[in-house]
């Protein structure tokens, strides 16, 4: 479905928030078979301070390494792919089914709306990178904003062109699934600009500013969701029209969640700074987790 086509979903074993996100990478064996740490196999020398510090002249003990994130639940996403694959069924007409397989997701699968928010990865780095972007466009506008990235060459190019010569800015590929979810969403958001009425770049206003912003967190999580999830285990129906009706209720869904998250948070947009503009994206981020969560609850119980 949708930009998450290419992937063939997670494995049930991968923890909720992958260590890759903060980790340094693991420390080279050490010699004679000790442990990583230094500590010699059959434990500390018997000079070492009983309270754990190092002797005096002992060379400084090397930093603690951040905890392993636990393997999580193999069936994490079961109720949320199971409902999922009702709604697609249905051709779109199970809408409690959608509800459910959306709260399940973001409450159940994935540990709550700020873990969520947090497995969005590159997302959330592609999402400051286009923001601040937009923002640099609407201040300054769009030949500053680009001569600024050393694309001075695309001023005046139409708005489409303009994105995808962006794409290796906002996107870099680093040949990840993560990577690659981010990277696609942008594509698809290329796509989504003259469905928008976004035509001229010169011209971006804040509105549409937020309205860009808006489709690209849109996709992103729509493709993280059903990567998540394992599109390709969702059969889809084989009516083109009905397929369509499927992810276009799904895209929707989503969108009203970001929508809503972007509105409660415009007084913060409207203050935005170059050092700020992370740390929003990540609260957005987390703010639409939880409001689908809550819209999921609403659509699942409605008659």
């Amino acid at each position: 479905m949708g930009t998450s086509s290419a992937f063939g979903g997670q494995g049930g074993g991968t923890p909720l928030v992958p260590s890759w996100l903060g980790d340094e990478g693991a420390p080279p064996a050490a010699p004679d078979g000790a442990p990583p740490d230094g500590t010699p196999p059959d434990g500390p020398p018997p000079d070492a301070p009983a309270d754990g510090t190092n002797p005096p002249g002992a060379p400084p003990a090397p930093p603690a390494r951040p905890p392993i994130p636990p393997v999580a639940d193999p069936t994490r996403f079961s109720a949320a792919r199971n409902n999922f694959s009702r709604f697609a069924g249905s051709g779109g007409d199970d809408r409690r089914s959608l509800g459910r397989a959306v709260s399940h997701y973001v409450g159940s699968s994935s540990g709550g709306a700020r873990t969520a928010a947090a497995r969005m990865g590159s997302a959330r780095g592609a999402g400051g990178r286009l923001l601040g972007f937009l923002s640099d466009a609407v201040t300054r506008g769009a030949t500053e904003a680009l001569r600024a990235l050393n694309l001075g060459a695309l001023a005046g190019r139409p708005i489409e062109e303009i994105f995808l010569g962006l794409t290796d800015y906002v996107c870099p590929d680093g040949g990840s699934i993560d990577e690659g979810i981010a990277r696609e969403a942008f594509i698809e958001t290329i796509t989504d600009l003259a469905g928008a009425g976004i035509t001229d770049l010169d011209g971006l206003t804040a509105d549409q500013m937020q309205t860009v912003f808006e489709l690209y967190a849109t996709n992103a999580i729509e493709a993280r969701l059903c990567n998540d999830i394992g599109a390709k285990t969702v059969t889809l129906p084989s009516d083109s029209r009905a397929a369509a009706r499927v992810q276009a209720q799904l895209n929707d869904f989503i969108r009203r969640g970001v929508a809503d998250a972007l509105t409660s948070a415009r007084a913060a947009a409207a203050a935005l700074t170059p050092d700020r503009v992370l740390g929003f994206v990540g609260r957005i981020y987390e703010q639409a987790f939880g409001i689908l969560e809550i819209m999921g609850d609403a659509e699942a119980e409605a008659a």
